[in-house]
């Protein structure tokens, strides 16, 4: 059974979906994508232990800490090509970046023979269902800019300076 909860981070309201043993979305409020394929209306708010995992992790990042997470617990639904990239994402490093290209090469290292497109992978990483945990804001374009983000390129400003990332 699904259960959803707020957190009130900085940077605005934080939705969190999870179940009774994972994570399965974390928005910020109005991010494009928010809710994913979740039907938020009809899913109750109530609290359990992810939650309250997502909510001390949550917690602990905003204060500057550089808290870690059991990635078993992270469950975010998506394609099978999403999921490889989801993946790659939940490895960046707290305080480092990487790029579209870099992510494509990666999936190409992974499955020899195949391409991967960093346009692509921009796809994907837009459809994050678990923004912040699963670091996506980490993710720059070649030259080191600044490329979208779905919570908006403000917060990904927000969260990569506080993670103390020069820009």
């Amino acid at each position: 059974m699904l259960i959803k909860n707020e957190y009130a981070s900085p940077l605005g309201k934080i939705e969190i979906v999870a179940d009774e043993n994972s994570v399965k979305g974390v928005w910020f409020e109005n991010q494009k994508y928010y809710g994913s394929k979740y039907d938020l209306a009809t899913i109750a708010k109530k609290e359990n232990k992810v939650i309250r995992q997502v909510w001390n992790w949550l917690d602990d990042y905003f204060l500057g800490k550089k808290p870690k997470i059991d990635k078993a617990l992270l469950k975010p639904e998506g394609t099978a090509f999403q999921k490889k990239v989801f993946e790659i994402l939940s490895e960046i490093p707290y305080g480092k970046t990487i790029t579209y290209k870099e992510i494509a090469n990666m999936l190409a290292d992974k499955e020899a023979g195949k391409k991967f497109f960093a346009r692509a992978v921009g796809g994907a990483v837009g459809h994050n269902p678990i923004a912040i945990l699963i670091p996506c804001h980490r993710v720059v374009g070649s030259d080191g800019s600044l490329t979208g983000y779905a919570g908006g390129i403000e917060k990904k400003i927000e969260l990569l300076t506080l993670e103390g990332i020069d820009l």
